[in-house]
């Protein structure tokens, strides 16, 4: 399994260990759908917006993936941090199948 470099940024809020693990291994995990790609990078971004919401915080998760060459991106808010950090995977991986099955469509 090739190792994924991931780029943590977060803007007003405290990155935790516990956050900062918490991404490692939800980003990282992506690393298993890369499987015949060389090299992925990603560049994830955590904040508390500066805008006021009138619902109380939402935090926003946002993640850059350069997957073998294309630039998969995924972004998100929700009241819960770690719920706005799995969405993010969550849309990526959509991503990386529909990236995946359109190179195999290709190659038939």
């Amino acid at each position: 399994m090739e190792y994924m470099k991931i780029d943590i940024f977060a803007n007003h809020i405290e990155l935790t260990p516990a956050i900062q693990d918490f991404i490692e291994k939800k980003i990282g995990s992506l690393s298993k759908y890369a499987g015949g790609v060389e090299k992925s990078n990603a560049r994830v971004e955590v904040s508390l917006p500066s805008r006021h919401h009138h619902n109380g915080e939402i935090f926003y998760a946002e993640a850059n993936l350069n997957f073998g060459g294309t630039l998969l991106r995924a972004e998100t808010e929700n009241k819960d941090l770690y719920a706005a950090i799995s969405e993010v995977r969550d849309a990526l991986q959509e991503q990386i199948k529909e990236f995946k099955s359109k190179k195999l469509d290709a190659r038939r």
